[in-house]
Parts: structure tokens; sequence; C-alpha cells
């Protein structure tokens, strides 16, 4: 089984803004780096929800979409409706353990 692909992440930071950038997808921007993730992740719901709900119409102009883009969008998608939480499928964290105690 091949892994998922994911978009690189980038981080841009000045004297007071961050903007976190997952790289051809969406980015956030914020005065501090939670903050810009804070945003990046708030659009990156709504851009995959979106693509979950088949509301997604990609403009002819701009050619066809990247079906990697595309397909991490419906997975962000499904986590989200399934009550999942998409920080760990973006950062590549591992889901927290619970104690068998």
């Amino acid at each position: 089984m091949t892994e998922a692909w994911t978009p690189e992440l980038r981080l841009r930071t000045s004297a007071d803004r961050c903007q976190l950038r997952l790289v051809g997808v969406t980015y956030g921007n914020g005065a501090t780096m939670q903050e810009a993730s804070n945003d990046m992740l708030a659009r990156l719901f709504d851009l995959a929800m979106t693509v979950r709900d088949g509301r997604y119409r990609p403009m002819s102009e701009l050619g066809a979409p990247d079906p990697r883009v595309l397909s991490f969008l419906y997975e962000i998608g499904e986590i989200a409706a399934n009550g999942g939480d998409i920080r760990q499928r973006v950062f590549d964290v591992p889901a927290p353990r619970h104690s068998t105690e």
C-alpha cells in the first residue's frame, strides 16, 4: 500500500505576521503560527467539504485540477464529516493513544 500524498507545508514569518501555506491548496495568516494554522485549517475545511459534497466546479480556463489535490481534499472532507481531527492528517500527527486501564 502506498502512503497518502500530503501537500508541502511552508511557513513564512515577518516581524508581526505568519503565513502557513499548504502548497497548491490553501493558506492561513495570523499574528502567530498557531493563528496562521487555525486560519489555514478553517480554509481547508471549507474547501474539503465543498469537494466532498460535490459542489466543487473547476474553471476550464485553469486546466484540469491535480488529482492528488482533489483526493487529498476529499479525504480531509471524509475525516471531518466523520468527526475526526483533520489536523492529524494535515500535520502528520499520530492519533492520541487512549489508556486501556
